[in-house]
């Protein structure tokens, strides 16, 4: 399959040009989005009570004044920002704002901390409080800055919800017996992004159907 593509030169002159994308495009893309569906079928199957279990420690904290923090790194922190927008705007319903922070926002704060490792832990000394939520999302869970993120929530004595895929890594390590692991059953770190994508916007559904849910 051939592209056509117009490019514009500094001299003002324009030229066409075919890229070839492969034979098989069709085939790609039909075969991303049949596994993207096969996983998210898989997960429903086997990660339904975590999820419900990982929404019910989060609305007893908010219910008892605490806070969600969260952080991730590259696409991760992307998600765990969009989550946190929906948390203090909404997703479904109008309602109050949820007391939320993501650990990625802030460029200044995160260039000042020079020990790249302890650019999250370091907000969780300053601002975690006991009872308070933290949600890591990491596909191997071995990056640095994810485990002392983690190491600082349990000092803390904070309950955290780890994303993560792949096997898990490190991270689950430092989990405790009230903590909840949601693993993506899949190596791949673009499905991992997508299903961590989804079931933070499932968590959202879920916190604003429990607390909010009697308003309608």
């Amino acid at each position: 399959m051939f592209l056509p593509l117009l490019v514009k030169t500094n001299n003002g002159l324009s030229m066409r040009f075919n890229i070839f994308l492969g034979e098989n495009v069709q085939d790609l893309i039909k075969n991303y989005f049949t596994e993207s569906i096969q996983t998210q079928i898989v997960m429903a199957e086997s990660l339904g009570f975590s999820i419900e279990k990982a929404a019910k420690i989060i609305v007893e904290g908010l219910l008892s004044g605490n806070k969600i923090m969260s952080c991730g790194n590259g696409s991760s922190a992307a998600n765990v920002q969009s989550f946190t927008s929906r948390l203090i705007t909404s997703i479904a319903i109008e309602r109050p704002s949820i007391p939320a922070l993501a650990l990625v926002s802030d460029n200044v704060l995160l260039s000042a901390i020079v020990n790249h490792e302890e650019i999250y832990a370091r907000q969780i000394q300053a601002l975690g409080q006991q009872g308070d939520i933290l949600i890591v999302a990491t596909c191997q869970g071995k990056s640095r800055a994810i485990i002392r993120a983690v190491q600082e929530a349990v000092i803390k004595d904070m309950k955290i919800v780890a994303l993560t895929a792949f096997d898990g890594g490190e991270v689950i390590g430092l989990l405790g017996q009230n903590d909840i692991e949601i693993r993506i059953p899949s190596y791949k770190k673009v499905m991992a992004y997508e299903m961590h994508a989804m079931i933070l916007n499932c968590l959202c559904q879920l916190i604003e159907n429990n607390l909010f849910n009697h308003a309608e």
